[in-house]
């Protein structure tokens, strides 16, 4: 098995789930606390806690793609990076609880334009995966998918 073939499937994938995942947490929060079912405490409390390893995950895809040569990806995934890169060097990654409804609005609307982000990587993800593993089981024409089953 390639190399490029093991990056896709075992580093990316799992990493754009994990951030597909956590993104949707916070949104799910945020939407939560818009219709009063949590309290702000525990809303805020809840996002912080996935919010700097979503920060080390995204940062980490990103320099990974970055020296793998991996450019679409990379041009792909640095905009999110930068961003999150310049919100933690202001400190203001983290939501603050007697502010949340100040921010709500814009914070859920960041959230979801990131979760329309992943899942773009996501699938340009399982694109590349496909295309890697289809050349690497030597699979041209339709008669080898046939010798699969």
């Amino acid at each position: 098995m390639g190399w490029n073939l093991l990056f896709w499937l075992v580093i990316c994938f799992p990493a754009n789930i994990a951030l597909l995942a956590s993104t949707f947490y916070q949104v799910l929060i945020l939407s939560d606390l818009e219709s009063d079912y949590i309290n702000p405490f525990d809303a805020a409390s809840r996002i912080n806690y996935f919010v700097l390893p979503e920060y080390v995950g995204q940062g980490a895809l990103c320099a990974l793609c970055l020296f793998t040569g991996h450019w679409f990806m990379f041009l792909l995934t640095v905009p999110v990076t930068c961003y999150h890169l310049r919100l933690y060097v202001k400190r203001e990654h983290l939501i603050d609880v007697t502010e949340v409804f100040r921010v709500l609005n814009a914070e859920k609307k960041y959230r979801i334009a990131k979760l329309a982000l992943y899942l773009t990587v996501l699938i340009v993800t399982i694109f590349r995966l496909t295309l890697t593993a289809v050349y690497y089981l030597g699979i041209e024409d339709d008669e080898d998918i046939g010798n699969l089953w």
